[in-house]
């Protein structure tokens, strides 16, 4: 019940953002915030622990989503609800169907961390990516004459986008040093160039050279999103795309 709701919430709230007012917006936001973090919660708690590509998208749903609501506290002019609410709802309704694969024995109580460190960094990382929708979108209106002074400067925007890429790169490169770790000491975890591990760490390259691009040459603009872009896809396809070929095309655990 809690992920029908959540999904409706969201689907509300796309649907909605321009006829509700302020305040009902607001209450709107934080019911289907708490709705979605218990289908997480309820998910997350069944035993066995079951975890896959659809609830790896719901989380860093929810995580965005979490972002902006504190975001627009700080910020109000941000206005990309409609985007993310539009997101949430596909990504609840697929955790719904998709639980994922079962891990019925954990052999490490510190395996979870690992995991904890990957789905923030998929989270901050998809923050960076709608700071970086909206500083496109922004750019746009700016080019045609259509900015309105109520409208977030482009340049607070560049710098939110960037301080979240950097966030995102120092938490995939801690999930990267976990993965080595746990490789080393837990042999059926053992550390292996799979699909995942390849698409993880040239993520985390292209991550790493676009925050020296900007700090050394000062890379901004179509350079930056393309290469932010390219970095989360890249991510996306490393543990999403594989998990998502091994439960329902391939239907294996």
């Amino acid at each position: 019940m809690p992920s029908v709701g959540a999904a409706l919430g969201y689907a509300l709230l796309a649907a909605g953002s321009g006829q509700l007012g302020r305040h009902a917006i607001s209450a709107l936001m934080g019911a289907v915030w708490v709705l979605h973090g218990l289908a997480l919660a309820l998910v997350l708690g069944m035993e066995p622990v079951r975890f896959g590509f659809a609830t790896t998208l719901s989380v860093t749903a929810w995580l965005v989503f979490s972002v902006y609501a504190l975001e627009t506290r700080l910020y109000p002019q941000l206005r990309a609800r409609w985007t993310l609410a539009g997101l949430g709802t596909p990504a609840v309704l697929l955790a719904l169907v998709f639980p994922g694969a079962a891990y019925p024995v954990l052999q490490s109580t510190w395996l979870p961390l690992h995991w904890a460190l990957g789905i923030a960094s998929y989270g901050l990382l998809g923050v960076a990516v709608a700071h970086a929708w909206m500083m496109q979108r922004t750019e746009q209106l700016i080019r045609r004459g259509q900015a309105g002074e109520a409208m977030l400067p482009l340049l607070a925007l560049e710098r939110l986008t960037f301080r979240f890429v950097a966030a995102a790169f120092v938490l995939l490169t801690l999930t990267l040093l976990a993965g080595w770790y746990f490789g080393t000491v837990l042999p059926a975890h053992g550390w292996s160039w799979t699909h995942k591990t390849v698409f993880t760490v040239l993520s985390w390259a292209v991550l790493g050279v676009l925050l020296w691009g900007r700090w050394r040459w000062g890379w901004r603009g179509r350079l930056a999103v393309r290469m932010l872009y390219a970095a989360a896809g890249l991510l996306l396809l490393g543990y999403v795309g594989s998990r998502f070929v091994l439960e329902v095309v391939l239907q294996r655990a």
